[in-house]
């Protein structure tokens, strides 16, 4: 399984950053934004990992993305000059540079290489989000726990290890069903299978290992 890393990881680019921005420390469990927010800062995760949730109207979290280090956070809504439609939530303690909308877009105009790069980003996001509505409707449930398993792998430094990868996923259940559209005793049915097989190894609540080679059964 080719694994390629997502955001920026190259060092050039990176590099472009220094300088620009302001480095702040969140603990877990602190929003970094909220929905109805005026989307005024761009958010570059330097360490740490963020989860990105909408409010369903029975009160209900639901998670449809995970930054990790090298990813910008509310990039899109801060350059449309949109409202927030979500929320952003430190899942550990993160350090994030905040660029100021104005600041980002003068960043851009100076630095074509970035600009580059984030309607990069922008094209994959807009990729992977068509990806998941096809999983959603064509693909068995077992499938799209593999998968996101698999893609959350991805995100390590054990790139094509395929014995046992760590993952440490601290997502609940609920949130997990969330992300490939089903329930959460589903979920957590297959986990049990997964865990039986010894596709995956839990410690806890949390999924800490995976190994690839077992997912990707139930996905060829």
């Amino acid at each position: 399984m080719k694994v390629k890393k997502a955001g920026l990881e190259d060092g050039q680019l990176k590099e472009q950053l220094k300088g620009h921005g302001t480095a702040i420390d969140y603990p877990r469990g602190q929003l970094i934004f909220s929905s109805g927010e005026v989307a005024d800062r761009v958010y570059f995760i330097q360490k740490g990992l963020i989860k990105i949730y909408y409010l369903a109207g029975d009160g209900r979290r639901v998670t449809v993305a995970l930054r990790h280090p090298g990813e910008f956070v509310g990039l899109a809504e801060a350059l449309c000059g949109m409202e927030r439609i979500c929320f952003a939530e430190a899942v550990e303690d993160v350090n994030i540079l905040v660029f100021k909308r104005d600041d980002f877009l003068k960043l851009l105009t100076s630095k074509p290489a970035l600009a580059v790069k984030i309607a990069q980003i922008l094209g994959k996001r807009i990729r992977e989000a068509q990806n998941t509505i096809y999983e959603i409707v064509s693909w068995p449930v077992a499938g799209r726990l593999a998968l996101l398993l698999l893609k959350l792998a991805e995100r390590t430094d054990t790139t094509g290890k395929m014995e046992l990868v760590e993952i440490n996923l601290r997502l609940t259940h609920e949130e997990i069903a969330c992300m490939i559209g089903t329930s959460r005793p589903t979920v957590t049915t297959l986990l049990n299978t997964f865990k039986q097989e010894g596709a995956i190894t839990v410690e806890g609540r949390e999924i800490k290992k995976i190994r690839p080679a077992k997912l990707l059964k139930w996905i060829d």
